[in-house]
């Protein structure tokens, strides 16, 4: 119980470090190490993700400019684009281009046409995230670190490889937190049984269900 609640402690430490700049990347290798055995995807496809979100979010930063404010959030291959862009042609080229990435399974294009976020808006989504992802972490039976919550504006997003009742409970979680108006979620949906064979290997079944709720 003692060492459960270190870890989540030392994980809200990591959150609040990130998102404040002063990253803290490792103690003797424990952190790094817990993070991808609590993930249920594999390294592998970790890694992946990792390259979906860096090779798209530089290349369409490159292609549009000031013209659009574009985040890229890739989980188990599925990607989310949220932000804003100047008129409806480029939301729909972002969408075509991340799409025809050989990696990515699915995409979910909530861009928003309009002007680019201020600033300001953009670190009251920051603080959202970071603080709705804290109560993830102190949340039981929720596996936190297998997720990805994004805030933009009041809208939260949430993906990430859970059972239909850890879906009910992170979507729960997210709802009633405040400052937050709608809550879309694009889980892959897991069986009981699949949750316990994840939880003796350490790792995720590389090609989970393709489910794409919007709720």
């Amino acid at each position: 119980m003692r060492n459960a609640l270190t870890t989540k402690l030392f994980a809200a430490i990591l959150i609040s470090s990130s998102l404040s700049g002063c990253g803290v990347l490792a103690v003797g290798g424990v952190v790094a190490g817990t993070s991808i055995m609590a993930d249920r995807r594999t390294p592998a496809v970790q890694s992946i993700d990792k390259g979906i979100e860096l090779e798209a979010g530089n290349a369409l930063a490159k292609r549009y400019g000031d013209n659009a404010h574009i985040n890229v959030t890739s989980f188990n291959q599925k990607v989310l684009l949220t932000g804003e862009v100047k008129d409806a042609d480029i939301k729909g080229q972002a969408g075509a281009y991340v799409k025809a990435n050989k990696n990515v399974r699915s995409v979910f294009n909530e861009l928003v046409v309009g002007p680019n976020s201020t600033y300001t808006a953009r670190a009251n989504d920051s603080y959202l995230e970071s603080k709705i992802k804290t109560q993830m972490i102190f949340t039981d039976k929720l596996p936190s670190n297998s997720m990805a919550i994004v805030a933009e504006g009041s809208s939260v997003y949430l993906m990430g490889i859970l059972t239909q009742n850890e879906a009910a409970i992170a979507k729960k979680v997210a709802s009633n937190a405040d400052g937050v108006k709608d809550v879309y979620a694009y889980f892959d949906i897991i069986s009981e049984a699949e949750k316990i064979r994840l939880e003796k290997e350490g790792k995720a079944d590389e090609s989970q269900p393709n489910t794409m709720p919007k709720q």
